[in-house]
């Protein structure tokens, strides 16, 4: 096995090791040690590969909420009415609450370091922005807003709940917004033309 920078694995390994422990035991409970031996690296690859923990951590979320925002591009890059855009949009709720838990988990973590830390705030904004855009592809600046709230209000109501409510009320829930002349047509911002 190729081992420090000869081993362009090592740096994805760590990575998904740091959030496999976030998921099982919260940014509290994860260490340099603990990712290192989840990752099977020496502890000396983590300061070689990091800078700290911090730097670690931001890679880490970054990756994640990237993971979650394609999801957003994806199904809402396929959508070519406002219909379908709604359509969209509900599965989304029901994909991010009814998925594994260790996606809640990662998202409770990171929303628990933004109200804490700057830096990580930076991470949300830019992962609200990002899912923003998207939404803008069907809806105008200040529907999208409101949806991307309330996806986010509906997902962590229906995974914490014992009895999630059915798709019906989330889709009626989106129509209500979006009702009010907030569907616009195809922006030139669609898929394939947006900024990265």
């Amino acid at each position: 096995m190729a081992t420090g920078q000869n081993d362009p694995e090592r740096r994805e390994r760590i990575i998904t090791a740091a959030l496999d422990l976030i998921a099982e035991e919260g940014v509290a409970g994860t260490s340099h040690r603990k990712i290192a031996a989840r990752a099977g690296v020496p502890l000396g690859s983590m300061t070689y590969h990091f800078g700290g923990m911090d730097e670690l951590l931001r890679e880490a979320f970054t990756r994640f909420s990237s993971s979650i925002v394609a999801v957003f591009e994806e199904r809402l890059g396929a959508a070519t009415t406002p219909d379908e855009a709604r359509e969209a949009i509900a599965d989304l709720v029901h994909r991010l609450s009814s998925g594994n838990q260790r996606e809640l988990v990662l998202t409770h973590e990171l929303y628990t370091l933004a109200a804490r830390k700057p830096a990580y705030r930076e991470l949300t904004r830019e992962w609200m922005s990002r899912s923003r855009r998207a939404l803008r592809w069907h809806f105008d600046p200040a529907t999208a807003r409101q949806l991307d709230a309330l996806i986010e209000g509906l997902s962590i109501h229906r995974a914490l709940e014992t009895e999630p409510h059915e798709r019906a009320l989330t889709l009626e829930a989106i129509t209500r917004i979006t009702r009010g002349g907030g569907a616009a047509a195809r922006s030139l911002e669609a898929p394939g033309r947006h900024p990265t």
